[in-house]
């Protein structure tokens, strides 16, 4: 044991550059999560002796970890009152249709919101925001994407709140020198930044960046090209599905088709579908190839109506009405779902939503997407009741990128989110 102990004392360098690389090389390929693998991390440099137990966990109690925790839930409450709701139609009213204007105006206003409140949740509230603006304008939202992600890092360079970095050098200043940052010490030289990059952004950026997805009128669908994906069947006298549940018949299980609704004697039945039994002459709209309908044709006896073509406006109605929705989920980097499957997560039965199709990067996939492993930056489209979102909202395996309602909003609490805020920024401008 002492040679082993001496062994780890004289290789202290080595094997920190060991860990180091590790690390790195664990958050590259995300083989675990990314909070997991920062506590593996801690772990293995104290059982290797390189920290203490006690500088091990000492930032657990370090009150700039108090204070990044503080920062997300002043963001949470100022995003869930609606405050920055608000800025939608100043972006509308002033972005105009050239690019370079629409960078500018974007970023003088979310450039000093992002000086007081975590990027992250501001990226996450704006981005359905874009995604609406840039269609109202007709133009490509990966345009407007990356200088929306660089506007509020800069933006958080202007204070010591703006982002976690900047409060975790703050505690580590007082640590080393006894003495923190001031809210405001680098707000002039974070300035200067930040404007040298919005000039970039706006003059050079649109020139640089491509037009990977192209601009649409707001269908969602039109994006993913459903009209192909989404037809209707039917139950003919000679079906074996008669008399059957959707769950009993398992068609969405054999085949790979999902069904998103029910019609039944002109009335509509939206998700959860499983226990509607079948009968002679009921519509189901389905999401799923022309080869897979062929097998369930021969194989259960149904009839593909029309081999009709969806028109837009009737693929609107068949994914989208009072009780139904469609919109984009994108899988988070931290979420415990990467590497499993639609099918092994039983999604349509745990969210009582159904995955239409999956855009990853440039690829976009609709066929056996029940076998598909999930990855980081994945987006789902994702159609289902409206409660269903909101179940999909709360967890923290996803995000789903739509725009919040008002009414959904506690806007009557939004001045005290504003008090809040503005106190914070008084108290530490004074160092009270």
């Amino acid at each position: 044991m002492d040679i082993l102990q001496q062994w780890l004392n004289d290789h202290q360098i080595f094997l920190t550059i060991t860990v180091i690389i590790g690390a790195l090389v664990l958050f590259i390929v995300e083989w675990l999560p990314i909070d997991i693998t920062a506590i593996l991390v801690t772990v293995v440099l104290m059982i290797l002796g390189l920290v203490s137990p006690d500088e091990g966990i000492a930032g657990f109690g370090n009150s700039a970890t108090i204070t990044v925790m503080a920062m997300f839930i002043l963001s949470y409450g100022i995003t869930r009152t609606g405050i920055i709701q608000i800025v939608r139609d100043w972006l509308v009213k002033w972005g105009g249709d050239n690019s370079t204007q629409q960078i500018f105006v974007m970023g003088l206003i979310i450039g000093p919101i992002t000086a007081f409140i975590n990027n992250t949740a501001v990226v996450a509230v704006f981005l359905p925001i874009i995604e609406q603006w840039c269609q109202q304008r007709k133009i490509s939202v990966s345009k407007m994407l990356i200088p929306l992600s660089y506007i509020t890092v800069l933006g958080g360079m202007i204070t010591v709140i703006g982002t976690s970095t900047n409060i975790l050098a703050s505690g580590l200043a007082k640590k080393l020198t006894g003495q923190e940052f001031s809210l405001f010490q680098f707000t002039a030289l974070g300035s200067i930044t930040f404007f040298i990059g919005l000039i970039y952004l706006g003059t050079i950026a649109p020139r640089l960046l491509p037009d990977r997805k192209p601009a649409n009128t707001g269908n969602i669908a039109d994006s993913y090209f459903l009209k192909d994906y989404v037809t209707e069947i039917i139950i003919s006298p000679r079906s074996s599905l008669i008399g059957q549940t959707l769950r009993e018949s398992e068609i969405q299980r054999k085949f790979d088709i999902d069904v998103l609704e029910i019609i039944h004697n002109e009335d509509h039945f939206p998700q959860p579908l499983a226990d509607k039994t079948l009968s002679i002459g009921d519509i189901l709209i389905v999401r799923g190839g022309r080869e897979e309908l062929l097998k369930v044709k021969d194989e259960r006896g149904i009839e593909i109506l029309a081999d009709v073509q969806f028109s837009d406006r009737i693929l609107d109605t068949a994914l989208v009405s009072d009780e139904e929705k469609v919109a984009e989920v994108l899988i988070l980097s931290n979420s415990r779902l990467i590497g499993t499957t639609l099918k092994d997560l039983r999604f349509r039965q745990r969210y009582n939503a159904t995955v239409l199709a999956v855009r990853r990067g440039e690829e976009l996939i609709r066929e056996r997407i029940g076998k598909l492993k999930l990855k980081f930056g994945d987006l789902l489209l994702v159609q289902g009741p409206k409660e269903s979102f909101l179940g999909l909202q709360t967890t923290r395996e996803l995000l789903v990128l739509e725009e919040k309602n008002l009414e959904n909003l506690r806007l009557e609490k939004a001045w005290i989110a504003l008090a809040i805020i503005v106190g914070v920024v008084v108290v530490a401008a004074l160092d009270w």
